[in-house]
């Protein structure tokens, strides 16, 4: 027979045993040294994208070679470089296992162990782990693609997948939807840069340089990945699929705008501040 007359403290016992089982088995899956260096040598990966895409994006402004100023350019930038393929399949594997790091936190929950009162933050932690995980999956695949000289623009693919969509007022709505969801997902990052909450994934006490390069970088990512919504909305509502180009499609708006060659450039300066945040995040970062 169940028992009724478990008490209230045996019962958060129960939960505080459970949890604690989860936890340390995520911290023996992040903490493992072979998988830590790996993990962690993605976020210098992720860095040297970011800094290629904001010269990129430089470079577009000041009216230099052409380029596409995403994921997609990067890596065919970086395919391009001396030791560039070595990078890349460095890539695969480093994004690869980042995104099994996320994994682990989603099903197993974070490596350390949350306040008390935070079993809501808990899931809210769960869902964006899981959503990383997504992330970290894709850029393991790009990479995986420009390392086997096969890759593709990523502004074409969000182009083609946007003019499919808007045949339909299903697939219309899924645009608009989807477009709002990337605003939020922008927002949040300017959120997090402004109120410092990504101190809270570093390690240990950090300089007041990170601290400047964690705030500028969260900020203009976030900004751009605002607009990479709003631009799939317009594209959405005024049938226009090639103003759903992706990161590329937003920079190159913002450089068609009055003062655009300014504000491309401030954009660029702000991904690369992300990327050299993202170095300091192979370092920092809580595994």
């Amino acid at each position: 027979m169940p028992d009724n007359n478990r008490s209230p403290t045996s019962s958060r016992a129960s939960s505080s045993a459970s949890y604690d089982n989860s936890s340390s088995a995520a911290g023996r899956v992040a903490q493992n040294s072979v998988f830590e260096r790996f993990a962690r040598a993605g976020f210098v990966v992720s860095g040297i994208v970011h800094v290629i895409i904001g010269y990129i994006a430089i470079r577009i402004a000041l009216g230099g070679a052409g380029g596409t100023a995403d994921q997609s350019g990067a890596m065919t930038e970086l395919a391009a470089k001396p030791g560039g393929i070595v990078a890349l399949w460095v890539g695969v594997v480093a994004f690869g296992l980042m995104a099994l790091w996320r994994l682990a936190e989603a099903a197993l929950g974070s490596s350390s162990k949350p306040d008390a009162d935070s079993k809501k933050s808990e899931a809210i932690n769960r869902v964006k782990a899981f959503s990383l995980a997504v992330v970290y999956f894709a850029f393991a695949v790009s990479a995986f693609g420009f390392a086997r000289g096969r890759g593709k623009s990523s502004s074409d693919e969000s182009a083609g997948l946007t003019g499919r969509l808007m045949h339909t007022t299903a697939g219309t709505i899924v645009l608009v939807a989807g477009g709002l969801i990337i605003i939020a997902i922008g927002g949040y990052h300017v959120y997090k840069g402004a109120s410092q909450n990504f101190l809270d994934d570093l390690e240990g006490t950090t300089s007041d340089l990170v601290r400047r390069l964690g705030t500028i970088g969260y900020i203009a990512k976030g900004l751009a990945i605002a607009a990479v919504g709003l631009l799939v909305i317009l594209a959405a509502t005024q049938s226009e699929p090639s103003k759903a180009a992706g990161l590329d499609g937003a920079f190159k708006t913002l450089g068609a705008q009055p003062y655009g060659v300014v504000l491309l450039v401030v954009a660029g300066l702000g991904i690369i501040t992300y990327g050299l945040y993202s170095f300091a995040m192979a370092r920092y970062a809580k595994m």
